[in-house]
């Protein structure tokens, strides 16, 4: 099954995986299809380029892709500590209470707390960018829209190709215009940060939008062949997933994967609520002790972010450790119903080539 944006990225499948997880994104690309790295967690580039390396060795000579996190205008950033400054006492107050009344004990002695907020910067992002544009990356994505002129520009002179990740028709209009080359229209049942446009509306709404000649992947409910297959028959040239691969068993290799995918394999596809409280903009997480604490009539507004992700950095770190699988704070889709057992990247690829080949072959008989 080959379409357009197999012979644009140099794979043999119309997938695209999402992941944090450097081994997962390996374990894509050498199946076939496209890992990216999410890069947002690496507060230290120096961290991000000892792990591309990794990748480059890793990926069998298959391409990849990397995922950051920046705003197409330059926000006015200070540094942590005058960040910090802008935290009401009320939202820390709030946070530690919860933690106590939830039983997640602190950091071990001598642990670190992460500083978390770093990850979410634009002028982080731009180090993790200068890293990227060091290795043989194939794609690079922004999460929120099309990156600076400059960085699609650099990416550009090295041959490298950007995409954007977009929630509406008009905001995929900007992201080509910018000159971004591949358009991730992202709907609402997504994890992670999404809009409020479902995919089965937004897909063909934003192939209409940008034209023929602007390769569109569909992000977003998609877990299985059929939904690839029904994202092809919307006009799209491929699938953007992510939820899917957080049940995989090279994503173990995570020191937090016990307590995640064990959250992960009991819900349903009911378990994800959409809020602010992650990093301060809307984002689909699993739904549990966390997230509810945030819903009680007490609770603060969430802050904008990165104030947000500052604020619940450690937090973050406090329930991932905890090893308690109800209040970890998990992106996760609404695919995540479907997702009920560990396997490894390439049974998944292979399933997900085979169902979509045997929906088509079937639709060609109508």
């Amino acid at each position: 099954m080959r379409t357009a944006l197999c012979d644009l990225l140099g794979i043999e499948h119309p997938i695209v995986g999402f992941t944090p997880s450097e081994h997962v994104a390996a374990a894509v690309s050498r199946a076939g299809g496209l890992g990216v790295l999410g890069c947002v967690r690496f507060n230290d580039p120096a961290e991000l380029d000892t792990v591309l390396d990794w990748m480059d060795r890793n990926t069998g000579g298959r391409p990849y892709g990397i995922d950051v996190v920046m705003p197409a205008r330059v926000p006015a950033e200070g540094g942590q500590q005058d960040l910090s400054q802008l935290i009401p006492q009320t939202h820390r107050d709030f946070v530690e209470q919860t933690l106590l009344r939830l039983g997640v004990p602190p950091l071990p002695d001598g642990a670190e707390a992460a500083d978390g907020v770093l990850g979410w910067l634009h002028s982080v992002a731009r180090k993790h960018v200068e890293v990227a544009l060091g290795h043989p990356a194939r794609l690079i994505a922004n999460a929120l829209g099309p990156p600076p002129p400059d960085v699609i520009a650099s990416a550009h002179e090295r041959g490298m190709l950007v995409a954007a990740l977009a929630g509406k028709a008009e905001h995929a209009r900007r992201q080509v215009a910018s000159g971004v080359d591949i358009v991730v229209a992202q709907g609402y049942e997504a994890g992670g940060h999404t809009g409020e446009i479902a995919t089965m509306v937004l897909v063909p709404e934003i192939v209409d939008a940008v034209g023929p000649d602007v390769p569109v992947l569909a992000a977003g409910g998609i877990g299985c062949g059929r939904q690839v297959a029904a994202a092809l028959a919307l006009g799209a040239v491929g699938a953007w997933m992510g939820s899917a691969w957080l049940v995989t068993r090279e994503y173990q290799q995570l020191s937090t994967a016990p307590a995640v995918q064990q959250a992960l394999l009991a819900a349903t596809s009911s378990d994800t609520t959409r809020s602010r409280i992650y990093s301060g903009k809307p984002a689909r997480l699993l739904k549990n002790r966390w997230t509810e604490a945030w819903e009680d009539e007490d609770a603060p507004e969430p802050l904008r972010m990165p104030l947000q992700n500052l604020l619940v950095s450690e937090a973050h770190q406090r329930l991932m450790r905890s090893g308690q699988p109800d209040v970890v704070p998990m992106p996760a889709g609404q695919i995540v119903g479907r997702m009920n057992e560990i396997r490894p990247v390439a049974d998944v690829m292979a399933e997900l080539i085979a169902e979509t080949s045997a929906v088509i072959d079937r639709l060609r008989g109508l």
